[in-house]
């Protein structure tokens, strides 16, 4: 289980500009589904990339699935050249992605993107409409089931308008 707190504390107390989505969005939104890992879409910038790989480096950022005593390092260059990241860490699992499908990038996701209080701070978050199309766009199981519930939350919402 990730410790969302911790996780949320070091990407922001780094200067990581990111925004929340998957799971941990769907709880923020109302969900009762419960998710173990934390998935942000983070900026590309160089700025950007130089924060991030600061900020994680000391809680030992490792490929997930990947047998350990492999060569990696989540430095700048590491993520400059690379994309998306599925990771653990010492504050849990952590999926990182430049590009999110049916989404996008963070510029791209920022309109479509709310400010929630998570874990005793501000994050940023995709609304609840993007994150219904993300889901349906990645289309795993998990992802599926989801749609019911978060598209209840959503007409519940706009009723209340």
């Amino acid at each position: 289980m990730t410790d969302y707190r911790k996780a949320l504390d070091v990407l922001r107390g780094g200067g990581v500009r990111f925004i929340v989505i998957g799971g941990l969005a769907a709880t923020a939104h109302g969900s009762s589904q419960l998710t173990n890992g934390l998935g942000v879409v983070y900026a590309r910038e160089p700025e950007d990339i130089a924060r991030l790989a600061a900020a994680l480096a000391p809680y030992r950022p490792y490929l997930r699935g990947v047998p350990a005593g492999l060569p990696f390092k989540l430095d700048a260059m590491t993520i400059k050249n690379g994309l998306n990241f599925t990771l653990d860490t010492d504050f849990g699992p952590l999926d990182l992605l430049g590009e999110a499908t049916g989404g996008g990038t963070y510029a791209a996701l920022l309109p479509a993107s709310v400010t929630l209080d998570l874990f005793g701070g501000p994050c940023l978050c995709v609304d609840l409409p993007t994150l219904i199309r993300l889901k349906r766009a990645a289309g795993r199981p998990k992802d599926i089931l989801a749609l019911g519930e978060l598209e209840a939350i959503l007409r519940a919402s706009a009723d209340g308008d």
